[in-house]
């Protein structure tokens, strides 16, 4: 086991230092976190990928550069909590720390690519709504589907690029710098530069949305001084001012589910954290996964595309269900028919 400078905090912790990082004491907490993961999980993975497959096979939609950014973000969320819970639960609750610093930092940075690529795409989103209203008659042309496809690339490689850099050698294990009192082997300058590239994204993803609801607020007001005026233009902007309503639900869900956690993560770059505030961190945690299961339930009952492909695909699994159920009373029916001929 590959060892490096202890956290100042956790003197007390001898031998392996992973365990020093193994906050969760009672039988209770491991128990209330993996029900939580487990809970979390499931329903982000099953609700994104409902999205997904909403989005896929539905020809009309998977066209729009829109659902493209959403189609990214669900996946971002699929993967963040496979990897997140995996990981997370086996290191808090099953405490297993008998894997290589490589693999702890491997999977370090497929969460941070995961949850990075999450906020790149609301901003991609926000900027592509941004173009939709502000210049409706220009927005085909600008937001084509390779430069969409494009972005997306870009936006992976990017995040994948950041998260694995302690990966590639910026750890405090390499640098024989000072650690991280919430995470092992993570350099503190790394993760200060990680926090500022969140918050940065955070603070454009707002400055975009601001932008955006300012607009969509104007072209209410259009439309409600202009109620005689029908057409597929005012169709198309009701469309679209609901997109960004739905897409402002989004960042206020997700910026009450990681403010907890990255305001910790920011109090421990400049002091000292005691057992109980890592312990509180270890549960907000778990708020970055409620932020990914609500988003799909959002899409659902905001977007009017995805909550019509939805019903097109329960009435298709409401009739498959009765076929088969229906199936089997005339097979019965045919058989008796023919011992009666």
């Amino acid at each position: 086991m590959d060892t490096c400078r202890v956290p100042a905090n956790a003197s007390k912790c001898s031998g392996n230092t992973m365990e020093c990082f193994m906050v969760l004491s009672t039988q209770a907490q491991k128990i209330s976190i993996a029900i939580l993961c487990g809970l979390f999980g499931t329903m982000c993975v099953f609700e994104n990928s409902l999205v997904l497959y909403l989005i896929f096979s539905s020809p009309g939609i998977r066209k729009k550069p829109s659902y493209l950014f959403i189609g990214s973000l669900a996946l971002a969320d699929i993967l963040a909590s496979i990897i997140f819970v995996c990981s997370f639960v086996n290191f808090h609750v099953f405490n297993e720390a008998g894997f290589s610093k490589e693999v702890f930092l491997l999977q370090l940075g497929g969460v941070n690519t995961s949850f990075s690529a999450s906020l790149c795409s609301l901003l991609l989103t926000a900027l592509d709504r941004y173009i939709s209203i502000s210049r409706p008659s220009e927005y085909k042309l600008l937001m084509t589907r390779k430069r969409a496809w494009t972005a997306l690339g870009v936006l992976w490689l990017s995040c994948a690029t950041i998260a694995c850099l302690p990966l590639l050698g910026w750890n405090c294990c390499v640098l024989d710098s000072s650690c991280s009192e919430l995470f092992p082997f993570v350099d503190d300058n790394y993760l200060s530069g990680w926090l500022c590239f969140v918050v940065v994204l955070l603070g454009c993803i707002v400055y975009a949305y601001a932008h955006v609801l300012w607009k969509a607020r104007q072209h209410v007001a259009y439309m409600e001084k202009h109620q005689a005026q029908v057409g597929k233009q005012n169709t198309r902007m009701r469309m679209d001012v609901m997109l960004a309503k739905t897409l402002v639900m989004v960042l206020a869900v997700l910026v009450l589910c990681w403010s907890p956690v990255l305001a910790l993560m920011i109090y421990s770059v400049f002091a000292r954290l005691s057992v109980h505030l890592r312990k509180v961190f270890a549960f907000c945690s778990t708020l970055c996964l409620l932020n990914s299961m609500v988003n799909p339930i959002i899409y659902a009952l905001r977007s009017k595309e995805l909550f019509s492909s939805l019903r097109r695909v329960f009435s298709h699994f409401r009739r498959q269900l009765k076929a088969a159920e229906e199936s089997p009373e005339a097979d019965s029916t045919h058989k008796s028919s023919v011992i009666e001929t």
